[in-house]
């Protein structure tokens, strides 16, 4: 009865412990995405460049 309280213990820790990893990740992400984000016409420039750079 013992091992399979520690082990739920355990799990549930684990499980805690990884949605609080994943969503400080997700954060992480969310801040830089928000730093590189470009205007409409910026990005419009941008993909008629990589279109001329074609053959």
């Amino acid at each position: 009865m013992a091992a399979e309280a520690a082990f739920l213990v355990v799990f549930l820790a684990f499980a805690v412990a990884a949605s609080l990893v994943l969503s400080a990740l997700v954060r992480g992400e969310r801040k830089r995405d928000a730093a590189t984000v470009t205007d409409r016409s910026s990005a419009e420039r941008a993909a008629r460049r990589d279109r001329e750079d074609r053959p």
